[in-house]
């Protein structure tokens, strides 16, 4: 017979769940306290929820890393704690758009702010360990109160969008299911970590195996990091979902891809697995050419940046493929540019929202809206002329200085034709991304209300544009500290 388990409490090391304890508590709380007051306001739930989020992050700057808790399953490292961050930032900035002009039924419903505060914990776990099966039940977590939040914009389309990423994410969480399957028959492990070790001493030894399951996992994360051709759904879940949601499922769900892409691939590019490297290199080049080809003839502002954001992601996949400190952190300097740009410039699209479709009988955001913008509310006109400039990657602004640091890493690891190649797509990209500046600048107005333009919009909101754009202007002002800070992190972590 069997003994009693003994556990050591201390050894657990629980001050490393406090992060997501504290949302979870926030999250039952907020959806209990509907229950038994009525009538709550959106300002209460977006209050409720921001508090929380902000004391999340608090405890997560107090955390001393790298350190493993919970039977050794969490790992707060450097990386983890970064991804965090950006996570919660991230979160910081989407909630807020709730406080829109408009009034929007999901915004009144404590259930959104609930899933929403359960898809952070979820993205949370995803970046805060090594163990497959948590990054499992993290992902879905996720997910599901991610297909959720974007079936309650109640919108036709939104429902569409809802449907096709469930039954999208469903296959990725198979091909992950299997990925980790085939690991754990190989190594007796589902530790990222453990899986490394006896790898490595197998001499990565059955190659058929081993190759199903870097294929499998390449599928499943793929689909995280809308990489070609697991990209398929990103421009229509983007167009059926609202704005900020859009901008915010370009920028988070896609670090915590990242994080877990690192982990995973650092066993095999570390150990200098050439195949491994030549399948990221066409895969990363595949990825930000297609899509940027694709944006050029995009009708939709939306479903041009739901291109631009895969492009984006193929472009960071390069840096993926070299390793290293440098490009680890040149990954991380990049996305936390990129956060703010991409997330500013979808909240410009939410701050010009209407309920009814008053340009085009498909789309909510046609480049024909934007003709003449700046004749009538050149300010407007102005900011998001600045983000498309930024996301183009024109210096001095934020994106530039990521691309630089990106490109660098990958001329100072040999890969010079890559950076070419990367350089090139950069060149096609500023086409697509001028076009809505020639519409705003160029073209005659379609209207001289330019009202229609802020019909959305509201002092939070305008607070929301003011911070993205004071990081997209002044990036390279902070660009070398965060730049410093990154890389320590990084180091910390063993990458």
């Amino acid at each position: 017979m069997l003994g009693p388990i003994s556990v050591n409490i201390a050894s657990l090391n629980l001050a490393l769940l406090t992060p997501m304890a504290v949302l979870a508590f926030g999250a039952i709380a907020l959806i209990c306290i509907d229950l038994f007051v009525k009538n709550l306001s959106k300002s209460f739930f977006v209050i409720f929820t921001l508090l929380f989020i902000l004391l999340d992050f608090t405890v997560l700057i107090g955390i001393n890393g790298p350190s493993r808790g919970f039977f050794d399953v969490l790992l707060v490292d450097g990386m983890s704690v970064l991804a965090q961050g950006v996570i919660l930032i991230s979160s910081v900035l989407f909630i807020i758009t709730a406080l829109s002009n408009k009034p929007f039924k999901e915004f009144k419903k404590a259930e959104y702010y609930t899933l929403f505060m359960f898809m952070i914990i979820g993205f949370q776990f995803m970046v805060a360990t090594d163990n497959l099966i948590l990054i499992f039940l993290g992902l879905e977590t996720a997910s599901l109160s991610l297909y959720t939040l974007i079936a309650l914009h109640n919108r036709n389309k939104a429902f569409e969008a809802a449907i096709k990423y469930f039954t999208m994410g469903a296959l990725a969480a198979g091909f992950f299911a299997m990925a980790s399957l085939i690991l754990y028959a190989l190594t007796g492990s589902i530790e990222l970590s453990v899986i490394s070790k006896v790898l490595i001493a197998r001499n990565f030894a059955p190659g058929v195996f081993v190759l199903a399951g870097v294929v499998f996992m390449l599928i499943a994360l793929g689909f995280k990091l809308s990489i070609v051709p697991t990209h398929t759904w990103t421009p229509d879940v983007y167009e059926g979902s609202s704005a900020p949601l859009a901008g915010y499922m370009s920028v988070v769900p896609k670090i915590a891809g990242l994080v877990v892409a690192i982990r995973f691939f650092d066993i095999f590019l570390s150990s200098q697995i050439v195949w491994v490297q030549n399948i990221l290199i066409f895969l990363a080049v595949i990825t930000m050419t297609l899509a940027n080809i694709t944006a050029l003839v995009q009708e939709d502002v939306k479903r041009m940046l739901a291109f631009s954001s895969i492009a984006h992601a193929g472009f960071v996949l390069t840096a993926i493929m070299v390793g290293g400190t440098q490009a680890n952190s040149a990954i991380f300097l990049y996305w936390i540019l990129f956060m703010f740009t991409n997330i500013g410039a979808f909240t410009m699209l939410w701050i010009a929202r209407h309920k009814r479709n008053l340009w085009d009988t498909r789309y909510q955001h046609p480049f024909a809206k934007f003709s003449g913008m700046a004749k009538v509310s050149p300010m407007m006109a102005t900011i998001f002329g600045i983000f498309m400039f930024t996301l183009a990657g024109m210096p001095p602004f934020s994106v530039f200085w990521g691309k630089l640091y990106l490109i660098s890493s990958v001329v100072d690891s040999g890969h010079t034709v890559l950076a070419v190649i990367m350089v090139t797509n950069s060149a096609i990209a500023i086409y697509y991304y001028m076009k809505l500046i020639v519409y705003m600048f160029m073209k005659d107005p379609i209207t001289e209300d330019g009202n229609i333009y802020e019909a959305n919009s509201s002092t939070p909101i305008k607070v929301i544009v003011g911070i993205t754009l004071f990081f997209t202007v002044t990036a390279a002002v902070f660009v070398q500290p965060i730049l410093s800070f990154v890389t320590q992190m990084i180091q910390s972590s063993g990458y």
